[in-house]
């Protein structure tokens, strides 16, 4: 469940695909790539995103639930071209029946990714990173970590618009993956495999490249899609693997995405019941285009411009 929280957060971690939305963000090709909530996406981009987040957490057998509910936040900046530093943070609330709630940050977290290596012709982009869960940082009254974990990673976006025509309703198809090696500073807490992925099905993609079937906003705007989050302990003891399966659907506008999406424990280690999250990305990047959209050094990365329109 910390590793959901931890995407979520970070996922900043963005109609139909408008060009100038899809030209800020993530974009290979003529794939656009939103950026999800559970499976961090695979770009360097300057984001703002907020997050609710509902769940019961995991109890002993037999023992009372707690309710924990997240208002977290994702900042990323691109510092170089294709390089970017985030943090992210979340104020947690929990609340056991016949006790007295308690609420405190949890323990926040920074970021790194770099833009390795595009593909633009098959719409594929590697990038590399990582996470350091700040240990400590939060508050010790809702179960924190009090030492560190690092979590070196990778990060993988495909595009299925280079199919063949035989295969033109796939071409909408998005996956994105990160995977990690948690590393904590404990040398009693396990290491752990942690990996993420995202399907997804880009209704605007279908109306713009494969067939205009003339589906109205909003529903054109939309992408429904499936996000997985897993966490498999390697030694000392660590258990079982632990994770979520999320289906859900992101509606895209110029300056803005909401998503929402159910949270599914896939096994009762990692959950009693099905919870929920609600996101907001804000393009901060189109709304400020001074302050964000480009990189803070090394000058600002060519404007990619579509027909009719001009750049920023």
């Amino acid at each position: 469940m910390k590793y959901l929280t931890i995407c979520t957060l970070v996922a900043a971690a963005a109609g139909a695909i408008l060009p100038r939305a899809a030209i800020a963000h993530g974009f290979e090709g003529d794939t656009f790539f939103p950026p999800t909530i559970t499976a961090d996406d695979p770009f360097s981009k300057d984001e703002f995103a907020v997050a609710i987040t509902s769940f019961h957490q995991p109890a002993e057998t037999g023992g009372i639930l707690t309710r924990e509910t997240d208002l977290g936040f994702g900042f990323n900046k691109e510092i170089f071209p294709k390089f970017a530093l985030g943090i992210s943070g979340a104020w947690s609330y929990q609340k056991t029946p016949g006790t007295d709630s308690v609420n405190a940050f949890q323990d926040f977290v920074v970021s790194t990714k770099y833009q390795l290596w595009e593909n633009p012709e098959h719409r594929f982009i590697l990038s590399i990173g990582g996470y350091w869960n700040v240990g400590g940082s939060g508050g010790r009254s809702i179960g924190v970590d009090s030492f560190s974990t690092f979590t070196p990673s990778i990060f993988l976006g495909k595009g299925m618009g280079d199919l063949p025509d035989s295969f033109n309703y796939l071409k909408p198809i998005v996956l994105t993956s990160v995977i990690g090696e948690v590393l904590p500073t404990k040398a009693a807490a396990p290491n752990s495999l942690s990996y993420a992925f995202a399907f997804e099905y880009n209704v605007g993609y279908l109306e713009q490249h494969v067939r205009d079937f003339g589906i109205p906003h909003p529903f054109r705007d939309m992408i429904p899609l499936v996000e997985v989050a897993l966490d498999s302990p390697q030694n000392r003891g660590g258990g079982a693997s632990t994770g979520m399966i999320n289906p859900g659907i992101l509606y895209e506008n110029p300056l803005f995405q909401i998503g929402a999406e159910a949270v599914i424990p896939i096994n009762h280690q990692s959950g009693p019941d099905v919870g929920f999250l609600v996101n907001v990305n804000i393009f901060i990047d189109d709304l400020m285009p001074k302050l964000f959209g480009h990189p803070l050094f090394g000058g600002h990365e060519p404007a990619i411009v579509s027909p009719g329109k001009s750049p920023k």
